[in-house]
């Protein structure tokens, strides 16, 4: 619970900065960054969860790989981190930056799961309903591939689940069938 709060106060305290530097978008490109070479590499993250291993030589590791690729605040943040002997909270600050920045750009969420991958045009009209159930005029969507739903689609938009897909209609289908046969016994 405490690291939450911790890991809440720190994006907060950093897309604050960032957006009082100017800098919000290179810090933005900077989180997705360094959370897609963390979900690649995990021995980075068990680096920085290591209790055995220095703060000081986790904060040397993050600027080896990141110093001249990354923004000197995205680098400063880290190293204030590293200096509190927090940095086993970068993962899930990097996770949550994304969401924050969404959040303060005004950007909803939404992901759909289809059969099969869906082309431009769909993608527009998955899209245009994703931004009427969110109340948002730009929707971040997230794209799954599921063969076992059939055909169809199923969209998660704010709170909402549209559940259009063939393996949930013979779903209700069965369920009827089962309930009827029940009835005529």
């Amino acid at each position: 619970m405490a690291d939450i709060k911790a890991v809440s106060r720190y994006v907060k305290s950093l897309l604050n900065l960032a957006v009082e530097k100017g800098a919000l978008e290179q810090v933005h490109q900077d989180m997705l960054a360094f959370d897609k070479v963390l979900s690649e590499n995990r021995a980075l993250i068990t680096t920085l969860r290591s209790p055995i291993i220095k703060h000081y030589k986790k904060k040397n590791i993050l600027e080896a790989l990141f110093r001249g690729r990354f923004n000197e605040l995205t680098l400063s943040f880290f190293r204030i981190i590293t200096e509190k002997n927090r940095e086993g909270l970068l993962p899930q600050i990097a996770k949550e930056f994304h969401h924050a920045y969404n959040e303060h750009q005004g950007i909803g969420r939404a992901s759909v799961v289809t059969a099969v991958p869906i082309d431009n045009e769909l993608r527009e009209q998955i899209l245009a309903v994703a931004k009427k159930v969110v109340g948002k005029t730009k929707v971040e969507l997230k794209e799954e591939v599921d063969p076992s739903i059939i055909g169809g689609f199923i969209l998660n938009a704010g709170s909402q689940q549209i559940d259009s897909s063939i393996k949930h209609k013979l779903r209700i289908l069965q369920l009827n069938f089962s309930n009827n046969r029940q009835l005529n016994k």
